[in-house]
């Protein structure tokens, strides 16, 4: 009897036990340690995306040396990738010498359809008008213009010399500069000062910054080419500039103008600083004298060819 009770208290002392083991695990109270690495997930930096938007080419042949007076712009053209630079400008005195733009225009067809005229070595610079305000005046419109543009009446005419300051800018450099020059017999204004105005503030800053080899200025009317100089003698390479354009285009040579006294004239400012430079007048008001023009133009190119 006694073995009977003993063996009872053991089936349910197991049982007991039994009942709270499964109970344990029904209610989540055994813990399983999960052995598999954690990994920490790798953030990779984002780089910007590269602007898809492209910068504008620069346009090499051409640039805009500023603005006149009245806001239109002062452009010059360039014409080879050489790197002895010849400059010409024209339309300094605007309307009043509307011809010397032309000439410059006939130019710049020229090299275009012939761009084998240039040396290898040479970059050629055309300023077609510097005075675009007084041009406009006479011709009544910007840019591309013809002879049958040309105001008929001789007071716009003159009056189309001078920039929208009223100043003569061929008397606004500075060699000689005076407030008051002189046009002929005429008193012209010189400006406050010495690139007092936008057209031959922009001009200096160009030859400043490029140093032409040579500078070619047309102007009209007096048919020659004339050498420049600016209180001393005329340079050796001026003087060299001033016969190969004139025994080509046939224009006599000379070493000045000397008709009248000319202060703050352009090419003389350009000598006074070294750069070698002449002025080509035209016969008269209304030619281009082109195939004259011409000849000298390639006699000039080939003498920098060397």
């Amino acid at each position: 009897m006694k073995n009977t009770i003993i063996a009872v208290v053991v089936l349910l002392i197991l049982g007991i036990g039994g009942f709270f083991f499964w109970k344990s695990t029904q209610q989540g109270d055994l813990v399983v340690i999960n052995t598999t690495p954690t990994t920490t997930p790798v953030v990779t930096p984002t780089t910007p995306h590269a602007s898809t938007t492209q910068a504008a080419p620069v346009d090499k042949t051409k640039t805009v040396l500023g603005t006149s007076v009245g806001g239109r712009s002062i452009t010059a053209y360039h014409f080879g990738t050489g790197d002895k630079e010849v400059l010409f400008v024209a339309g300094a005195h605007g309307g009043y010498e509307w011809n010397t733009t032309l000439v410059a225009y006939q130019l710049m067809d020229y090299l275009k359809a012939n761009p084998s005229a240039i040396p290898s070595n040479v970059k050629v610079t055309v300023v077609p008008v510097l005075n675009p305000d007084g041009l406009a005046k006479v011709v009544g419109t910007d840019g591309r213009f013809t002879a049958a543009d040309v105001s008929a009446d001789k007071a716009v005419v003159v009056s189309g010399r001078y920039n929208g300051n009223n100043v003569d800018l061929n008397r606004n450099f500075d060699c000689d500069w005076q407030a008051e020059g002189v046009w002929q017999s005429t008193k012209v204004s010189g400006g406050t000062g010495a690139f007092s105005e936008p057209e031959s503030k922009a001009m200096q800053t160009y030859v400043v910054a490029h140093k032409p080899m040579a500078v070619v200025e047309w102007f009209s009317s007096a048919g020659g080419v004339f050498s420049s100089r600016c209180g001393g003698n005329v340079s050796a390479e001026t003087a060299a500039l001033t016969k190969v354009y004139s025994d080509a285009s046939g224009y006599p040579a000379f070493k000045d103008f000397d008709s009248y006294d000319i202060t703050g004239d352009m090419v003389n400012w350009l000598a006074k600083n070294g750069t070698p430079a002449i002025s080509v007048l035209l016969t008269n008001h209304t030619d281009t004298e082109w195939t004259k023009n011409k000849a000298g133009i390639d006699a000039l190119l080939a003498h920098y060819a060397k």
